[in-house]
Protein backbone atom coordinates (compact mmCIF):
# COMPACT_ATOMS: atom_id res chain seq x y z
CA UNK A 1 0.00 0.00 0.00
CA UNK A 2 1.45 3.33 -0.97
CA UNK A 3 2.46 5.80 2.08
CA UNK A 4 0.30 8.91 2.71
CA UNK A 5 2.74 11.16 1.31
CA UNK A 6 2.90 8.45 -2.14
CA UNK A 7 -0.50 9.09 -2.21
CA UNK A 8 -0.40 12.49 -2.11
CA UNK A 9 2.82 12.79 -5.04
CA UNK A 10 0.07 10.44 -7.03
CA UNK A 11 -2.02 13.41 -6.82
CA UNK A 12 -0.23 16.49 -7.46
CA UNK A 13 1.34 13.97 -10.31
CA UNK A 14 -2.72 13.37 -11.86
CA UNK A 15 -3.49 16.75 -11.73
CA UNK A 16 -3.84 18.57 -15.07
CA UNK A 17 -2.12 21.51 -15.95
CA UNK A 18 -4.81 24.06 -14.84
CA UNK A 19 -4.37 28.23 -14.19
CA UNK A 20 -4.16 28.83 -10.30
CA UNK A 21 -7.37 30.56 -8.76
CA UNK A 22 -5.11 33.62 -8.25
CA UNK A 23 -3.96 34.19 -12.39
CA UNK A 24 -7.88 33.94 -12.95
CA UNK A 25 -8.73 35.98 -10.22
CA UNK A 26 -6.42 38.82 -11.26
CA UNK A 27 -7.47 38.54 -15.20
CA UNK A 28 -11.27 39.12 -14.32
CA UNK A 29 -10.43 42.12 -11.77
CA UNK A 30 -8.12 43.60 -14.47
CA UNK A 31 -10.47 43.75 -16.79
CA UNK A 32 -13.23 44.48 -14.46
CA UNK A 33 -11.28 47.62 -14.04
CA UNK A 34 -10.91 48.25 -18.14
CA UNK A 35 -15.02 47.93 -18.20
CA UNK A 36 -15.46 50.20 -14.99
CA UNK A 37 -12.91 52.58 -14.21
CA UNK A 38 -14.54 52.57 -10.58
CA UNK A 39 -12.57 49.26 -9.99
CA UNK A 40 -9.43 50.39 -11.64
CA UNK A 41 -6.49 51.16 -9.78
CA UNK A 42 -5.31 53.85 -12.63
CA UNK A 43 -7.49 56.22 -14.79
CA UNK A 44 -6.49 55.39 -18.43
CA UNK A 45 -7.58 58.65 -20.39
CA UNK A 46 -6.40 57.80 -23.67
CA UNK A 47 -8.04 55.44 -26.24
CA UNK A 48 -4.49 54.05 -26.79
CA UNK A 49 -4.00 53.06 -23.44
CA UNK A 50 -6.93 51.59 -23.16
CA UNK A 51 -6.44 49.36 -26.12
CA UNK A 52 -3.04 48.30 -25.16
CA UNK A 53 -4.77 47.49 -21.73
CA UNK A 54 -6.98 45.41 -23.85
CA UNK A 55 -4.69 44.03 -26.42
CA UNK A 56 -2.54 42.87 -23.15
CA UNK A 57 -5.39 41.16 -21.32
CA UNK A 58 -6.04 39.23 -24.66
CA UNK A 59 -2.78 37.95 -24.72
CA UNK A 60 -2.80 36.72 -21.03
CA UNK A 61 -6.43 34.85 -22.00
CA UNK A 62 -4.82 33.10 -24.84
CA UNK A 63 -1.57 31.94 -23.79
CA UNK A 64 -4.03 30.28 -20.51
CA UNK A 65 -5.96 28.85 -23.01
CA UNK A 66 -2.87 27.55 -25.49
CA UNK A 67 -1.41 25.96 -22.40
CA UNK A 68 -4.68 24.54 -21.16
CA UNK A 69 -5.68 22.77 -24.35
CA UNK A 70 -8.19 20.44 -21.91
CA UNK A 71 -10.23 23.09 -20.90
CA UNK A 72 -11.27 23.30 -24.69
CA UNK A 73 -11.68 21.98 -28.14
CA UNK A 74 -10.66 24.98 -30.62
CA UNK A 75 -7.93 27.20 -31.06
CA UNK A 76 -6.89 29.27 -27.60
CA UNK A 77 -5.78 32.18 -29.99
CA UNK A 78 -9.34 32.34 -32.02
CA UNK A 79 -11.10 32.09 -28.65
CA UNK A 80 -9.70 34.52 -26.71
CA UNK A 81 -10.28 36.88 -30.26
CA UNK A 82 -14.03 35.79 -29.83
CA UNK A 83 -14.08 36.74 -26.44
CA UNK A 84 -12.72 39.98 -26.91
CA UNK A 85 -15.07 40.23 -30.02
CA UNK A 86 -17.99 40.16 -27.55
CA UNK A 87 -16.47 42.14 -24.86
CA UNK A 88 -18.81 45.58 -26.39
CA UNK A 89 -21.97 43.65 -26.38
CA UNK A 90 -21.22 41.93 -22.47
CA UNK A 91 -20.62 45.67 -21.39
CA UNK A 92 -23.71 47.40 -23.16
CA UNK A 93 -25.70 44.37 -21.54
CA UNK A 94 -23.75 45.37 -17.98
CA UNK A 95 -25.08 49.27 -18.57
CA UNK A 96 -28.72 48.15 -18.63
CA UNK A 97 -28.28 45.86 -15.67
CA UNK A 98 -26.62 48.87 -13.45
CA UNK A 99 -29.87 51.13 -14.60
CA UNK A 100 -31.90 48.06 -13.70
CA UNK A 101 -30.61 48.10 -10.43
CA UNK A 102 -31.01 51.92 -10.10
CA UNK A 103 -34.16 52.27 -11.33
CA UNK A 104 -35.61 49.24 -9.37
CA UNK A 105 -33.98 50.21 -5.82
CA UNK A 106 -35.09 53.76 -3.98
CA UNK A 107 -32.24 53.87 -1.82
CA UNK A 108 -30.08 53.72 -4.69
CA UNK A 109 -29.18 57.49 -5.23
CA UNK A 110 -26.48 57.21 -8.45
CA UNK A 111 -25.37 54.74 -10.92
CA UNK A 112 -22.28 54.97 -9.14
CA UNK A 113 -23.25 53.97 -6.18
CA UNK A 114 -24.70 50.69 -7.73
CA UNK A 115 -21.55 50.04 -9.37
CA UNK A 116 -18.97 50.77 -6.32
CA UNK A 117 -21.25 49.31 -4.01
CA UNK A 118 -23.76 46.53 -4.73
CA UNK A 119 -22.44 43.06 -4.48
CA UNK A 120 -25.57 42.12 -7.49
CA UNK A 121 -23.82 44.82 -9.49
CA UNK A 122 -20.73 42.58 -9.09
CA UNK A 123 -21.81 39.14 -9.23
CA UNK A 124 -24.04 40.03 -12.53
CA UNK A 125 -20.75 41.61 -14.11
CA UNK A 126 -18.78 37.93 -13.24
CA UNK A 127 -21.60 35.81 -14.72
CA UNK A 128 -21.80 37.81 -18.27
CA UNK A 129 -17.70 37.78 -18.25
CA UNK A 130 -17.97 34.32 -16.98
CA UNK A 131 -21.34 33.29 -19.73
CA UNK A 132 -19.02 35.06 -22.59
CA UNK A 133 -16.51 32.39 -21.86
CA UNK A 134 -18.97 29.04 -21.25
CA UNK A 135 -20.63 29.69 -24.01
CA UNK A 136 -17.58 29.39 -26.16
CA UNK A 137 -17.10 26.15 -24.86
CA UNK A 138 -14.52 26.75 -22.40
CA UNK A 139 -14.36 24.62 -19.35
CA UNK A 140 -13.19 25.63 -15.51
CA UNK A 141 -12.70 29.02 -16.24
CA UNK A 142 -15.92 30.42 -16.22
CA UNK A 143 -16.92 28.44 -12.81
CA UNK A 144 -13.59 29.74 -11.24
CA UNK A 145 -14.67 33.37 -11.85
CA UNK A 146 -18.49 32.94 -10.82
CA UNK A 147 -17.35 31.60 -7.78
CA UNK A 148 -15.11 34.27 -7.28
CA UNK A 149 -17.72 36.36 -6.97
CA UNK A 150 -19.53 33.78 -4.99
CA UNK A 151 -17.00 34.26 -2.51
CA UNK A 152 -16.98 38.15 -2.49
CA UNK A 153 -21.00 38.72 -2.50
CA UNK A 154 -22.55 35.40 -1.28
CA UNK A 155 -24.62 35.79 -4.69
CA UNK A 156 -24.39 31.70 -6.31
CA UNK A 157 -24.98 32.19 -10.20
CA UNK A 158 -23.46 29.58 -12.79
CA UNK A 159 -22.09 30.80 -15.64
CA UNK A 160 -24.25 28.55 -17.64
CA UNK A 161 -27.64 30.04 -16.97
CA UNK A 162 -29.38 32.07 -19.36
CA UNK A 163 -29.85 35.79 -18.15
CA UNK A 164 -32.16 38.91 -20.31
CA UNK A 165 -31.20 42.40 -20.43
CA UNK A 166 -31.80 44.54 -17.76
CA UNK A 167 -31.24 41.93 -14.88
CA UNK A 168 -31.70 43.53 -11.39
CA UNK A 169 -30.69 41.72 -7.62
CA UNK A 170 -31.36 43.64 -4.68
CA UNK A 171 -29.40 43.16 -2.02
CA UNK A 172 -28.79 39.72 -3.43
CA UNK A 173 -26.84 37.89 -0.36
CA UNK A 174 -27.81 34.35 -0.98
CA UNK A 175 -29.40 34.24 -3.95
CA UNK A 176 -28.59 31.10 -6.15
CA UNK A 177 -28.72 30.58 -9.92
CA UNK A 178 -28.32 26.99 -11.10
CA UNK A 179 -27.18 25.74 -14.58
CA UNK A 180 -29.90 25.10 -16.86
CA UNK A 181 -31.77 28.30 -15.55
CA UNK A 182 -33.24 31.00 -18.44
CA UNK A 183 -34.12 34.85 -16.71
CA UNK A 184 -36.01 36.47 -19.54
CA UNK A 185 -36.09 40.67 -19.37
CA UNK A 186 -36.16 42.97 -16.47
CA UNK A 187 -36.51 40.44 -13.95
CA UNK A 188 -36.04 41.50 -10.27
CA UNK A 189 -34.69 39.69 -7.23
CA UNK A 190 -34.41 39.64 -4.23
CA UNK A 191 -31.91 38.11 -1.28
CA UNK A 192 -32.44 34.44 -0.50
CA UNK A 193 -34.10 33.41 -3.86
CA UNK A 194 -33.50 29.90 -4.67
CA UNK A 195 -33.65 28.70 -8.74
CA UNK A 196 -32.63 25.41 -8.14
CA UNK A 197 -33.29 21.82 -9.35
CA UNK A 198 -35.31 18.73 -8.19
CA UNK A 199 -33.30 15.99 -7.44
CA UNK A 200 -32.18 13.95 -10.55
CA UNK A 201 -29.86 11.13 -11.79
CA UNK A 202 -26.83 12.27 -12.55
CA UNK A 203 -27.03 11.04 -15.99
CA UNK A 204 -29.77 13.32 -16.20
CA UNK A 205 -27.11 16.51 -16.00
CA UNK A 206 -27.33 18.04 -19.21
CA UNK A 207 -31.01 17.76 -19.45
CA UNK A 208 -33.08 21.25 -18.52
CA UNK A 209 -33.01 21.00 -14.55
CA UNK A 210 -33.81 24.31 -13.17
CA UNK A 211 -36.91 26.86 -13.58
CA UNK A 212 -37.86 29.40 -16.31
CA UNK A 213 -38.34 32.83 -15.69
CA UNK A 214 -40.07 34.65 -18.01
CA UNK A 215 -39.74 38.73 -18.55
CA UNK A 216 -41.08 41.36 -16.44
CA UNK A 217 -40.86 39.25 -12.84
CA UNK A 218 -40.38 40.11 -9.62
CA UNK A 219 -39.29 37.38 -6.68
CA UNK A 220 -38.93 38.37 -3.37
CA UNK A 221 -37.01 37.10 -0.42
CA UNK A 222 -36.22 33.84 0.36
CA UNK A 223 -38.62 32.28 -2.50
CA UNK A 224 -37.46 28.76 -3.89
CA UNK A 225 -38.21 28.13 -7.05
CA UNK A 226 -37.27 24.47 -8.26
CA UNK A 227 -37.46 21.98 -11.74
CA UNK A 228 -36.80 22.25 -15.17
CA UNK A 229 -40.68 22.46 -16.42
CA UNK A 230 -40.93 24.77 -13.67
CA UNK A 231 -42.16 28.27 -15.97
CA UNK A 232 -42.92 31.61 -14.06
CA UNK A 233 -44.84 33.78 -16.07
CA UNK A 234 -44.67 37.16 -17.58
CA UNK A 235 -45.30 39.92 -15.40
CA UNK A 236 -46.07 37.40 -12.13
CA UNK A 237 -44.80 38.24 -8.34
CA UNK A 238 -43.87 35.82 -6.51
CA UNK A 239 -43.89 36.56 -2.95
CA UNK A 240 -41.31 36.15 -0.33
CA UNK A 241 -40.81 32.40 1.68
CA UNK A 242 -43.00 30.71 -1.67
CA UNK A 243 -41.81 27.83 -2.44
CA UNK A 244 -42.80 26.71 -6.43
CA UNK A 245 -42.29 23.46 -7.86
CA UNK A 246 -45.13 23.77 -10.46
CA UNK A 247 -45.29 26.38 -13.07
CA UNK A 248 -47.74 29.64 -13.07
CA UNK A 249 -49.47 31.78 -15.32
CA UNK A 250 -48.58 34.95 -16.78
CA UNK A 251 -49.50 37.78 -14.53
CA UNK A 252 -49.80 35.77 -11.06
CA UNK A 253 -49.56 36.83 -8.02
CA UNK A 254 -48.39 33.97 -5.43
CA UNK A 255 -47.73 34.71 -1.69
CA UNK A 256 -47.53 32.52 1.68
CA UNK A 257 -50.02 32.84 4.25
CA UNK A 258 -49.83 31.36 7.89
CA UNK A 259 -53.21 30.52 9.01
CA UNK A 260 -53.14 30.83 12.63
CA UNK A 261 -56.98 30.18 13.59
CA UNK A 262 -56.64 26.41 12.28
CA UNK A 263 -58.90 24.48 14.74
CA UNK A 264 -56.32 21.47 14.92
CA UNK A 265 -54.65 23.77 17.59
CA UNK A 266 -51.48 24.36 15.24
CA UNK A 267 -51.00 26.89 11.88
CA UNK A 268 -51.90 25.88 8.23
CA UNK A 269 -49.31 26.90 5.70
CA UNK A 270 -50.84 27.40 2.11
CA UNK A 271 -49.69 29.38 -0.75
CA UNK A 272 -52.45 31.67 -2.50
CA UNK A 273 -52.30 32.25 -6.28
CA UNK A 274 -53.86 34.80 -7.68
CA UNK A 275 -54.15 35.62 -11.64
Amino acid sequence: MPSFVEKLAQAHQNCPECPSSKIIQGFFEDLLGILFPDFSAELLKDPDQIQHKLDELKCRLSGLLIKNKHLHQSDGGELADDFFNQLDSVYELLLQDVQAMYDGDPAAKSLTEVIRCYPGFYAVTAYRIAHALYTLGIGLIPRMITEYAHSKTGIDIHPGATIGPKFCIDHGTGIVIGETTTIGECVKIYQGVTLGALSVEKNDADKKRHPTIEDHVVIYAGATILGGNTIIGKHSVVGGNVWLTKSIPPQSKVYYQANMQDPSGGHRETYIIKT
